[in-house]
């Protein structure tokens, strides 16, 4: 494969920054400052020269953010043009999203809304696709938390996680339809899917079409084999044994597949990014940031 130039988009979530990264030097810059957010998704779409991030909201202490103040924003690629396409009021808590290039729109899972959601790639025309639960109550309740995704638009499948308790070996992972069935509605669907349960605490997802694998990260406990990057073989998935691809994170949040298809990068909240090898097994941290600045979500940025 001809060889491709890239860098790797992170997002500090309370150093506020999204960081512009060489994979080969691990030499960072800033690309722009998020002040008063807490950036934690993020997507390039190169098509259209755009870079789309989630904003959890205002940091009031602690993980959970119950105020409603999320947000879903699209900058150029230098860093200019900085927009909200999906408002504050319109989602909860945004967590990873994801760009369905073929269908020109994007899904995002939102936490304490307890939501799959999706909209065009200018904000407009906002779907909720899934829908667990309604209310302070059941906001309470963390196994109803959406938080990876992941689209195959090709095989017509979204997938996500809802990571359970902080450490609790209650994380799932789920399937649906894009296209919902007839007479069905976001909060009762007959087409779902449970793929994997008991998981340590998975987080973020990534479909890799050319090697046929779901990836994802977990955080939850080492001893449950936690803090890990996972994959399963997309044939037969929900059957296909999980296979723990690399361990050692503190805290393991984003991922992101290499142009090339033989490395896989993830971050943490340590500050860390690593890069696994998928073909020799050879794992290393090609990047660690200062004091406070936690890394979540992470991208790939192609140069053309």
């Amino acid at each position: 494969m001809e060889n491709i130039n890239y860098s790797i988009l992170a997002l500090a979530a309370f150093g506020q920054k999204i960081l512009t990264i060489d994979p080969e030097t691990g030499s960072a810059k800033v690309l722009i400052n998020t002040p008063g957010k807490s950036p934690d998704g993020i997507v390039v779409d190169n098509e259209h020269g755009h870079i789309y991030a989630t904003n959890m909201g205002i940091p009031t202490g602690g993980e959970t953010l119950y105020n409603n103040d999320g947000s879903i924003e699209r900058i150029d690629l230098d860093g200019s043009n900085h927009t909200i396409i999906i408002p504050v009021g319109a989602t909860t808590t945004p967590k990873q999203l994801t760009l369905d290039r073929k269908n020109k729109r994007i899904y995002w899972c939102d936490r304490e809304g307890m939501r799959v959601m999706s909209a065009k790639l200018d904000g407009s025309d906002i779907l909720t696709l899934v829908e667990r639960g309604k209310g302070k109550e059941d906001m309470m309740d963390e196994n109803k938390h959406c938080v990876g995704i992941a689209v195959d638009p090709d095989a017509g499948y979204f997938y996500w996680t809802q990571k359970g308790p902080a450490k609790g070996g209650n994380g799932r992972i789920f399937r649906a339809n894009i296209e919902m069935p007839k007479g069905d509605s976001a909060n009762n669907r007959s087409d779902i899917e449970l793929l994997y349960e008991h998981l340590p605490e998975c987080i973020d997802l990534e479909l890799d079409f050319v090697n046929g694998y779901l990836y994802w990260t977990d955080r939850g406990e080492e001893a449950l084999g936690g803090n890990t990057l996972n994959r399963a073989k997309l044939e037969n998935i929900g059957k296909s044994k999980i296979e723990i691809v690399g361990a050692g994170h503190k805290e393991a949040i984003g991922l992101a597949i290499a142009p090339d298809h033989n490395s896989v990068y993830t971050a943490d909240l340590g500050g860390h990014i690593r890069q696994f090898n998928v073909k020799t097994g050879e794992q290393k941290v090609i990047y660690q940031t200062g004091k406070d600045q936690l890394l979540t979500g992470i991208t790939i940025l192609i140069h053309q």
